[in-house]
């Protein structure tokens, strides 16, 4: 089959919101059904602050853009998909029949939807947190801890989280602190459990992350002290970077996900989603299997 369709005419068979690793990778295992889809992002991928990508084999250590690029162009070898940079306004419509419009004002008609559309980090009003996010403030060790290893390391969290969260980071590092920023709400138990492991808590509130052109000297307290760092994790709340799939009814998991079963499948008939947007792993390697999983299942339900 030939880019021989009018996508403004003809009704897909997929229309992916969301062009990062999730949407290509379902856009490649749907192309290479010969179907007909249409990608349109806006742009704005959840890590494209961060330098490099890791733990993603045959991409270790690449740049996200690079990895993002070779997609795209490896997708867009298949005659059948077709990209749109813009920002989907809207989708309304039923199973089989959906019309999406963009801010441009542009509408396509579509049998089914996928959302790939990550999330939004919100950044906490913490001066230098925001400059340092995905260079030396990081949010995970699998992706960016081993570059850390062995350097005063700290960890932005407070209670459960913290505690659970803190085991992982001291196989990378024995200079470790946990950051609480105010009192500690950690309980006994679990404080014990961490002094054995010699990973200190501090209390103090954080004024300020110090770094230079991203990379962090140290952490600022309200009271003066100071504590040198080279690394910060943290895990700052966040919203659904896309809010139409919302506003058409799908439901969301109590973190703020995308509910979807085991086939990336929403509430919704025929709409799924896939990606940062439905799981808080993330990661690309993970992304890119939800995204080559929503795909087939996609492919599954037209025949």
């Amino acid at each position: 089959m030939k880019k021989d369709y009018d996508t403004t005419r003809d009704i897909l068979d997929v229309i992916i919101i969301g062009g990062s690793y999730a949407g290509l990778s379902a856009a490649l295992a749907l192309g290479r059904s010969r179907r007909k889809v249409l990608i349109i992002d806006s742009g704005e991928p959840c890590n494209r602050f961060a330098k490099y990508s890791h733990n993603f084999l045959t991409h270790d250590g690449n740049s996200p853009a690079a990895i993002t690029l070779a997609a795209r162009r490896q997708v867009m070898a298949y005659p059948t998909v077709r990209f749109l940079e813009g920002l989907a306004a809207r989708a309304i419509g039923k199973d089989n029949h959906y019309l999406v419009e963009t801010t441009a004002g542009a509408q396509f008609h579509t049998r089914k939807l996928l959302f790939a559309t990550g999330i939004k980090d919100l950044m906490p009003d913490i001066p230098g947190f925001a400059e340092c996010w995905g260079t030396s403030v990081v949010q995970c060790p699998y992706c960016h801890g081993y570059e850390f290893r062995d350097q005063p390391t700290g960890i932005l969290m407070n209670g459960d989280m913290a505690a659970d969260f803190a085991p992982l980071v001291r196989n990378l590092t024995g200079h470790l602190t946990i950051l609480t920023n105010g009192p500690s709400m950690i309980d006994a138990a679990r404080r014990e459990k961490l002094e054995a492991m010699q990973i200190a808590v501090n209390e103090r509130e954080v004024e300020a992350i110090r770094h230079e052109n991203g990379y962090l000297t140290s952490a600022e307290f309200k009271d003066g002290a100071s504590l040198p760092l080279t690394a910060l994790y943290a895990r700052p709340a966040f919203a659904q970077h896309c809010p139409i799939p919302m506003e058409m009814g799908c439901a969301l998991t109590t973190l703020g996900h995308i509910e979807v079963n085991d086939f990336q499948q929403t509430t919704i008939p025929g709409v799924y989603a896939a990606g940062d947007n439905t799981h808080p792993m993330r990661s690309v390697a993970g992304a890119v299997a939800a995204g080559s999983k929503a795909g087939a299942m996609l492919n599954h339900e037209l025949i």
